[in-house]
């Protein structure tokens, strides 16, 4: 029953990041939203989830998993039925942000949850790659659950429907987690820590997600994002003299958390590369429709939740280093062979088949990553060492996506006048394709550094 709850909540959590894209047009019309206050219907969760994971890591240390997890899905379910409920742009986009502040509320927690009720190697990697599964069955239900939902009942459903999911996983929670969790020591809260680490993350991420739209001059890009950066600086020197700091520094010291969080980094961009990107060539070089780009990724998304399976079976006997290569060498193939696509190439040989590969390497590398990151946490530090975990994943994935947009908007301007505008988006995501090749080469150089045979 723990494990049924930790993979529902982390389904809940990637559902909604997902379900609602599918909406927005259909909440630009009710509400009327401008396009610019439309982007923060989905930049207002992402920004409150990255920024406050690390905060939500340490209270898990310090009230406990259990409750820390109530708490998150109460946060999340009242705000779910706020936003459902709303009637003006503002109303959403405040739901919208609670509903980030209980999804990172409820992230570091469930990986807590696992550290702490899942001991064994064997259990604890195989429950990994349930909860890794669980992420990717949110991912792929929520475009097509969003979509029936908007076009049968309503848009309002994309929220009102974790209402009752939400409470139900909040009787479970009480009912399972009561009689085993640890409620953690009571110190207290590293204030000054907490709010200098979570400002500036929220700032530097703020910043990062307008590279693509203002690009990396724009005062809106280089303001937010130095606040964030001198912030952090603040922070670590602040976590470095505090007794009990938010973040303690000497986990870093601790090699598989180290690289595990420098390979989750790295990993975002990864991941954006295959769901982001590929979806754009679909509709915009292969001129899919958006519920048929979903439909062409449907394959890949199985073959992830099926591998991470059985990744999760073979980690404790063969370690953290032969599926983290194996599974960059999946990603150099499938990013390499998906760069030779082009407007003239048909879906099964040109992006069925490298998708396959790619999601392998996913299958293989990140359940890898997450047990990686978080097996060797000090007892009492099982929470914000999720947090960081979590953390490192969501910050790549905005870093990367900036990058990867930037390179595929700048090989597309450069394109000779006589080519087509299909061609020449072809040619941005070639590039994108490319450089993602190059991240799966960095992780695999980074894997050399975790101790052969460590068990994660």
């Amino acid at each position: 029953m723990v494990l049924a709850l930790v993979c529902a909540c982390q389904f809940m959590v990637i559902l909604d990041s997902a379900i609602v894209n599918v909406a927005l047009p259909a909440v630009r019309d009710d509400l009327g939203f401008s396009n610019t206050g439309l982007a923060w219907v989905v930049n207002g969760y992402l920004l409150t989830f990255a920024g406050f994971m690390l905060l939500g890591g340490r209270a898990a240390d310090l009230f406990g998993p259990r409750r820390l997890l109530n708490c998150g899905l109460v946060v999340f379910s009242v705000s779910s039925l706020v936003g459902g409920l709303a009637t003006t742009p503002e109303v959403l986009v405040g739901a919208r942000v609670a509903q980030g502040i209980g999804a990172a509320m409820m992230a570091p927690a469930t990986l807590a949850v696992i550290n702490t009720f899942f001991t064994e190697p064997g259990a604890r990697a195989k429950a990994f790659g349930a909860w890794a599964s669980s992420g990717g069955i949110g991912g792929l239900a929520g475009a097509l659950v969003g979509g029936a939902l908007t076009t049968s009942l309503s848009w309002r459903w994309v929220f009102l429907i974790n209402v009752p999911i939400g409470a139900l996983l909040i009787t479970v929670a009480v009912m399972s987690l009561t009689a085993a969790a640890r409620n953690g020591e009571r110190e207290s809260l590293d204030i000054v820590g907490a709010l200098t680490g979570t400002v500036g993350l929220a700032a530097l991420v703020f910043g990062v997600m307008h590279i693509a739209d203002y690009g990396w001059t724009s005062g809106l890009v280089v303001g937010p994002a130095l606040a964030g950066v001198l912030l952090l600086v603040v922070f670590l020197g602040v976590e470095s003299r505090t007794a009990n700091p938010m973040v303690p520094l000497r986990l870093f010291k601790i090699r598989g958390i180290a690289v595990g969080n420098a390979m989750l980094f790295l990993f975002g961009g990864i991941a954006i590369g295959m769901w982001y990107f590929t979806s754009l060539f679909l509709q915009n070089v292969l001129g899919f429709s958006a519920l048929e780009a979903g439909l062409g990724q449907t394959p890949a998304a199985v073959g992830f939740m099926l591998v991470a399976r059985y990744a999760s079976a073979w980690l404790p006997r063969v370690g953290v280093r032969p599926l983290v290569l194996a599974g960059s060498a999946c990603f150099v193939a499938g990013f390499g062979w998906l760069s030779l696509a082009s407007a003239g190439s048909g879906y099964a040989a040109s992006v069925l088949g490298p998708t396959l590969l790619i999601s392998a390497g996913i299958g293989l590398t990140f359940p890898t990553f997450m047990a990686a990151s978080t097996a060797d946490a000090p007892e009492g530090d099982a929470g914000i060492v999720g947090g960081l975990a979590g953390t490192g994943n969501q910050v790549g994935g905005a870093f990367f996506l900036a990058v990867l947009a930037t390179a595929a908007g700048a090989t597309t301007d450069r394109a000779d006048e006589g080519t087509s505008e299909v061609d020449a988006l072809a040619a941005g995501y070639e590039v994108v394709f490319l450089m993602a090749a190059g991240l799966a080469v960095a992780i695999g150089l980074l894997s050399l550094l975790v101790p052969r045979k460590e068990r994660a």
